[in-house]
């Protein structure tokens, strides 16, 4: 049986991007599973950058189509939250109706990096709910990041774990990534 799986994530981003994503693509072909990594695409020339934005997007979702199913790094990026494209790429898969599975390398859930970053100012509305202290919404809701992301994985079967990676290696340790990784294996390959 092959079952391709798409490997969302910022590290596409990094200096060392490259070295990270051979490491993932190594652990998921010794997994049994096809990566599919959007670090490996063949970034066309194009007359624009944002023509070259365009292309990058196409293939992109074309690798999301051939795949069977989706582990996302939901590692908090550029602030509070997972990466914003990881995020568009677990909600298209799920929305394709495909296995998904996620992982963290920060282990403070989302309503404590809310709190932090209101410095503790979150307190009851008029309206009785969590509120920070410009009156936006605080989710409380004991998940890793927004309830759409924890939840449409763990709504379709999947799992997220949970790792606590040192501060100067949140995107390059790769022990939730093996964790959730075996998981996805034993589950997709039965």
């Amino acid at each position: 049986m092959s079952v391709r799986v798409y490997l969302a994530g910022p590290e596409v981003f990094l200096a060392n991007a490259r070295e990270q994503l051979d490491k993932k693509i190594a652990l998921t072909r010794a997994a049994g599973l096809i990566p599919v990594s959007p670090g490996d695409l063949a970034i066309p020339d194009t007359p624009t950058k944002r023509e070259k934005g365009h292309a990058i997007s196409q293939i992109d979702e074309g690798f999301m189509l051939s795949a069977d199913a989706i582990i996302a790094n939901l590692t908090p990026y550029r602030g509070q939250n997972a990466d914003t494209g990881t995020c568009y790429e677990l909600g298209f898969m799920c929305a394709l109706g495909k296995a998904a599975f996620g992982y963290t390398n920060v282990a403070a859930g989302h309503y404590e990096r809310q709190h932090r970053h209101y410095a503790g100012a979150i307190t009851p509305g008029a309206d009785g709910r969590l509120r920070g202290s410009d009156g936006m919404l605080i989710e409380d809701v004991d998940m890793i990041d927004n309830l759409m992301m924890h939840g449409g994985i763990e709504r379709r079967g999947g799992v997220v774990v949970v790792g606590n990676a040192p501060a100067d290696a949140i995107y390059t340790d790769l022990a939730a990534f093996e964790e959730v990784l075996a998981i996805a294996a034993a589950r997709l390959l039965k």
